[in-house]
């Protein structure tokens, strides 16, 4: 299964090889954008893209980036409850251990 994350193109960092800045949630990032490489590259400054393994794979609309982030910010509230829960079930699975002395 492959997932894309959105981030907003912030900067141009290297025409020549088709690269440029990503923000993804605060955190910046360089990516290509040789995917999407089918108008100028400054016209995709302040556009959102979808991101997989450093390539900018579709342009997406703002709406659309707002509703995956917070899906994807649904599954880690829900991956951290799962997590949660089978850590508690394995304290219920360890001995008890009493201190010898």
């Amino acid at each position: 299964m492959c997932l894309g994350i959105p981030g907003q193109i912030v900067e141009i960092t290297d025409e020549a090889r088709l690269m440029a800045m990503a923000d993804v949630s605060g955190v910046q990032r360089e990516v290509s954008l040789a995917p999407v490489s089918d108008r100028p590259l400054a016209d995709l400054v302040g556009e959102w893209v979808l991101i997989h393994v450093g390539f900018a794979m579709a342009v997406i609309d703002e709406h659309e980036a707002a509703e995956t982030l917070e899906a994807l910010r649904g599954l880690g509230e829900a991956q951290e409850a799962l997590e949660a829960m089978e850590q508690g079930a394995r304290a219920f699975d360890e001995p008890v251990r009493e201190n010898a002395q």
